[in-house]
């Protein structure tokens, strides 16, 4: 699975490609990611991305030249028509939320493009001209499409090959088929008995077929 990701802060994904199972993913050769900074392509002079909204009123809106010119500079072509091509998705409060069935559609994907806001967030001539579809990751606001970048592509880095020590991990958890759509059972790990708070005697026997049960009872 390839990605790209535009971005006016290129620099905030450094922490973020260097934990774990996203490092895993790439050097298994199951997830390239290629970060693009809107700036590095603007028509405009000083680098400029963004202007006041038309007809006043508060903060700054990424233009809609500066866009189609990134995806343009990248993708060759018509602005408009990279979506044909490749699925274009802008990170938006607005969008379609971002859940367990999404993530199985956006997996199954070959390559997409995200499109990371800022400010007031985007010309909407973005949105009716340039995306296959908005994303949200809840009904709240964040200071622009960084994080809910990170957070799709964390959640999809989990289902690739070699992205974690064990393969099991992401097929028995929360929300997934093998569990009914339901959140995970609880976890418990050593000492046994801590300040008489102690771990369901059943995990501690052995009996596979008995833990088993007690973790299906158990799913919320």
């Amino acid at each position: 699975m390839r990605i790209d990701i535009f971005t006016l802060f290129p620099e905030w994904f450094n922490w973020f490609f260097d934990q774990r199972h996203i490092t895993n993913a790439v050097q298994a050769g199951s997830l390239a990611a290629r970060l693009y900074n809107y700036r590095d392509y603007t028509p405009l002079k000083h680098n400029q991305v963004d202007d006041t909204p038309c007809g006043g009123g508060a903060g700054m809106v990424l233009r809609v030249d500066a866009v189609c010119t990134a995806l343009e500079g990248v993708y060759g072509g018509d602005c408009a028509a990279v979506k044909e091509e490749r699925p274009v998705y802008m990170l938006s409060p607005r969008g379609r939320r971002l859940d367990e069935k999404l993530l199985t559609e956006i997996s199954g994907l070959p390559e997409f493009t995200l499109l990371c806001g800022r400010y007031e967030g985007f010309d909407e001539r973005v949105s009716e001209h340039l995306v296959s579809g908005e994303i949200s990751i809840g009904d709240y606001v964040v200071s622009g499409g960084e994080l809910p970048a990170m957070v799709l592509v964390d959640a999809l880095a989990r289902r690739l090959p070699g992205a974690l020590g064990s393969e099991e991990s992401a097929v028995f958890e929360s929300f997934s088929a093998e569990l009914d759509g339901r959140l995970e059972y609880p976890h418990y790990t050593k000492p046994a008995d801590f300040r008489g708070w102690k771990v369901p005697e059943v995990l501690l026997g052995g009996n596979h077929a008995e833990i088993e049960k007690w973790r299906r009872e158990n799913l919320k």
